[in-house]
């Protein structure tokens, strides 16, 4: 989605760790622009900036403006980005030139709505499958998500990519026979009865000890006839 944004940066002379840690000192992250055949442009960004926009609606789709002071001012998308492991600060961006009346491929997140009449009804799950699917358009064309109702579905129903509609001019890549969502019924546990090797099995147990006692039993009575002959 086409954003009315503009990101304001500052050129970079030079590179390297030195360089990149007295960028963020001064509460800015090194950054680099490339792509549209142009040159790759060093540059110096305010994160707020960028996380305000990635952490916006549109998401890693969104395309803005970002205008390098004295050099040029271009659409751009958030092509990666780069986290510190410990306090998980953004430290790094890379930004790709975007040319307008290009198609672009890009993923667009899947947003289900609604209760399933097979959960509430049922009893069943609703187990989501495909959360995003790949599209192509041009850029002003890029939606921010697609959403399904999900409300009719019962146990054994689903919805498959082929169901979704996307707008003029967008292209689904994702393969239309793939599941979007369905509803599954809930599997009850089945508590196994002894098998009957395991009551045999214990018979034996039962004669051998039933067996003991006869002999301790008997072994007094053996010995007193003993003496008498």
């Amino acid at each position: 989605m086409r954003l009315d944004t503009v990101v304001a940066a500052q050129p970079r002379a030079s590179r390297g760790k030195n360089e990149a840690r007295r960028t963020r000192v001064a509460g800015l992250i090194p950054a680099v622009v490339y792509g549209a055949f142009k040159d790759p442009q060093a540059v110096s960004v305010n994160p707020k900036d960028i996380l305000r926009i990635i952490r916006g609606k549109s998401g890693h789709n969104a395309i803005f403006d970002v205008e390098i002071a004295g050099i040029e001012r271009t659409p751009v998308i958030v092509a990666d980005e780069q986290y510190d492991p410990v306090k998980d600060t953004l430290i790094h961006i890379d930004l790709k030139r975007i040319d307008l009346s290009r198609k672009l491929r890009v993923s667009i997140p899947v947003h289900t709505t609604g209760e399933a009449k097979g959960v509430k009804q049922q009893g069943g799950v609703l187990d989501v499958v495909t959360r995003s699917v790949e599209i192509e358009c041009v850029p002003d064309d890029i939606p921010n998500q697609f959403d399904v109702d999900v409300t009719e579905l019962m146990i054994g129903n689903n919805i498959r990519v082929a169901d979704l509609k996307p707008g003029t001019g967008v292209r689904i890549l994702t393969a239309p026979e793939a599941v979007i969502a369905h509803v599954v019924g809930i599997k009850e546990e089945v508590v196994a009865a002894p098998a009957e090797g395991v009551a045999a099995a214990a018979e034996p147990e039962v004669a051998v000890k039933k067996g003991k006692k006869e002999e301790e039993a008997a072994a007094p009575a053996a010995a007193e006839k003993g003496k008498k002959k």
